[in-house]
């Protein structure tokens, strides 16, 4: 799209307080990330994103082992998910933030304990919310999508690009 754009590291603690609802922690992990990154770059925009996994009402979180990603990817194999990515667009010179969340539906296709096994092995899951990409390998996983797809890899675009369009950072 022709921005111009640099990545910086959010240094946070990325951890849902107690009673907090899915939708909450997404949309102040994202803020926090941008509210971290902002005195680095005060006359810049600070676009920070967060994307979670929610089974039944409980976050999958990125495994610590792969032992935990095993778990996850059972639980997931042959349901529906919920995946939630908040994002907050920020200028601390122009006093602006705005921090927007989606939502899309992923099915993923039943499993044999092989296949989570090899998918495992290649360490894709290992840092990724709900311990599997959609953009990578564990695509050959989802069986369908609800919404967009965009949301489940991790920043909403539609709703992305209608903010920089609406704030004038593009054009």
């Amino acid at each position: 799209m022709g921005i111009k754009f640099s990545l910086a590291s959010a240094d946070i603690e990325e951890r849902q307080l107690e009673g907090e609802p899915a939708a909450d922690f997404v949309t102040r992990m994202a803020l926090e990330k941008a509210l971290a990154v902002a005195p680095k770059a005060p006359d810049s925009w600070i676009l920070a994103a967060d994307t979670i996994v929610v089974l039944d009402g409980r976050i999958l979180g990125k495994p610590v082992d792969k032992a935990d990603a095993v778990r996850m990817l059972t639980s997931l194999a042959g349901n529906w998910h919920q995946v939630l990515t908040a994002f907050t667009l920020h200028c601390s010179q122009k006093k602006v933030s705005v921090t927007l969340i989606d939502s899309s539906r992923v099915k993923i296709t039943p499993l044999l304990p092989d296949q989570v096994s090899s998918y495992i092995d290649t360490g894709e899951p290992l840092d990724k919310a709900g311990s599997y990409a959609v953009q990578g390998i564990g695509g050959a996983f989802v069986e369908a999508i609800e919404g967009a797809p965009t949301t489940v890899i991790g920043l909403p675009l539609p709703m992305v690009i209608s903010e920089l369009l609406d704030k004038q950072i593009i054009l």
